[in-house]
């Protein structure tokens, strides 16, 4: 009887493992950056996927053309709000952390540092909690060369090549292939040749329309009309989100060549 019992146990547990829903963590900087997968995540959720987005910086010095807010505690507070009501629209669970966009780097060395290193330890945590399948995250373009989006996009490499972790989880940069850029100096800023971006996944109208619903909540950022034109601008794109996946050696070698 005990072995009969122990044998629908081992039983049981492996079809729950089966089972379990795959955990996409995806760690970007600003509130409204996860824009740049958003299609990816709706439709992963779509799918049964569990997905966490964590955003690093608050928000607070996003000022722009098209609004007239003023940097400081204040916009802060209403981008929290914002991401809010887009992570609950793309169907995501979300952590927001509580760092200074530039992630201090204008308080010089005992500013800047501290906080940083703080961010991976914080993120290492998250990644332990959360133990996704997958993590992903800005390259080293940080897609338009920003450095919050470059340093955010370093972290969370630099949590995942810390140690072998337990589970078989993959690390994903978002790029931009380098042939839609519209010139030059635009490929050398921010394009990833398309040959390098070896995942590449489709989507439909739907899950681009929600994205762009999702949009809509970073009214701070983005008036109604410039998210109908990003809207416009992305259509005219591939229907597709390219992704480049780290690729960890194989073998140990004792040469360069």
């Amino acid at each position: 009887m005990k072995n009969l019992v122990l044998t629908v146990m081992i039983v049981l547990g492996a079809y729950a493992n089966a089972q379990s829903p795959k955990r996409i963590l995806a760690i970007f900087a600003h509130p409204d950056d996860e824009q740049t997968v958003a299609p990816l995540l709706v439709k992963s959720v779509e799918e049964g996927a569990e997905v966490t987005l964590v955003t690093a910086t608050d928000g607070r010095l996003g000022t722009n053309e098209y609004t007239d807010y003023e940097a400081g505690d204040g916009l802060a507070a209403i981008r929290r709000e914002e991401l809010k009501c887009a992570a609950e629209m793309l169907g995501v669970d979300l952590i927001h952390l509580n760092y200074h966009d530039q992630l201090r780097a204008a308080e010089g060395y005992d500013g800047h540092i501290p906080h940083v290193r703080s961010l991976l330890k914080e993120i290492t945590e998250i990644v332990e909690r959360v133990q996704p399948d997958v993590l992903i995250t800005w390259g080293p373009d940080g897609a338009s060369n920003h450095m919050d989006h470059r340093l955010v996009g370093a972290t969370v490499t630099q949590v995942f090549t810390a140690r072998q972790w337990e589970n078989d989880m993959q690390l994903y940069f978002f790029g931009i292939p380098s042939d839609i850029l519209p010139s030059e100096e635009a490929v050398i800023q921010r394009g990833t040749d398309r040959s390098l971006l070896n995942i590449q996944i489709p989507f439909e109208q739907r899950h681009l329309d929600t994205a762009y619903e999702a949009l809509r909540c970073h009214a701070s950022q983005y008036p109604s009309h410039i998210v109908d034109q990003m809207k416009q601008e992305r259509q005219a794109l591939e229907q597709k989100v390219f992704l480049r996946q780290f690729v960890a050696p194989t073998a140990t070698a004792n040469s360069l060549f």
